[in-house]
């Protein structure tokens, strides 16, 4: 009976202190959802901010996992210039807003779903009418609507000519549209899963100019390239499993 009578009091007790216990603090812990570590923040964003003295400030900036990046600008309709700069950057508190510049501390932009909100002087959001064009958008289309300079042909590191040589290539109407060093030449292109491409009907001014080698390289390139490939802003055009047969730099003010 003595037996029964400790089981007794020691359920009584367990009870009491089931009762009694702490709530849990799961409930408690404040929600750590940021745009750090919510998003998908990395990868390059472009846009053109107002200008006051300027038809408009064309922006680049390139952001890294490791914390780093590149910055482009170009004045339009004022100069031709690209300004470069690159450091590393860090988050706020709040794990929303990027610090570009340390000495300063404050914020420069305000990281959203793919896009970047450019803040004032101050590191506040610009309100007013004007407010939707103090954005950068991240890039999402990787291959079309690019300007690709040609930096490598066969092998070979393509030298300046008379004319930049370049591809662009345009998603509407799946045309490739650019200039061969001499020419402006736009065809057709096509693109299928596994990262094949092709090109046709791929018709050129008629303009002669005193090195054409680059000219008909590239031109008998693109008719036989049946596939592609992309590394940190630099296409390769290939066939089959050989080496690269041109390869272009992807150059975002243009």
């Amino acid at each position: 009976m003595k037996l029964n009578y400790n089981i007794a009091v020691l359920i009584i007790i367990f009870s009491i202190s089931a009762c009694t216990a702490p709530k849990s603090s799961v409930n408690t812990i404040p929600d750590s959802h940021n745009s750090q570590n919510s998003l998908d923040w990395e990868g390059v964003y472009t846009g053109t901010i107002p200008c006051a003295d300027c038809e408009g400030i064309r922006t680049m900036i390139d952001l890294s996992k490791n914390m780093t990046y590149v910055m482009e600008t170009k004045y339009q309709g004022k100069s031709e210039e690209i300004f470069r700069s690159n450091g590393s950057f860090s988050w706020d508190k709040s794990g929303s807003y990027l610090i570009m510049n340390k000495e300063s501390g404050k914020p420069s932009y305000k990281v959203g779903e793919n896009i970047l909100f450019v803040l004032d002087s101050e590191g506040k959001l610009i309100t007013g009418n004007l407010a939707n064009n103090y954005t950068l958008t991240k890039e999402t289309n990787t291959l079309t609507e690019k300007y690709w300079k040609l930096i490598e042909i066969n092998g070979k590191t393509v030298k300046t000519s008379e004319k930049e040589a370049h591809i662009m290539l345009k998603e509407a109407d799946n045309r490739i549209v650019g200039n061969s060093g001499c020419n402006s030449f736009a065809g057709s292109f096509e693109q299928q899963p596994g990262n094949r491409i092709s090109f046709s009907k791929i018709a050129s001014t008629r303009m002669a100019c005193m090195d054409m080698s680059i000219e008909d390289q590239l031109f008998k390139i693109l008719s036989t390239v049946d596939n592609f490939s992309l590394n940190d802003g630099i296409l390769s055009l290939n066939r089959a499993r050989m080496a690269p047969l041109a390869r272009f730099e992807v150059v975002y003010l243009k």
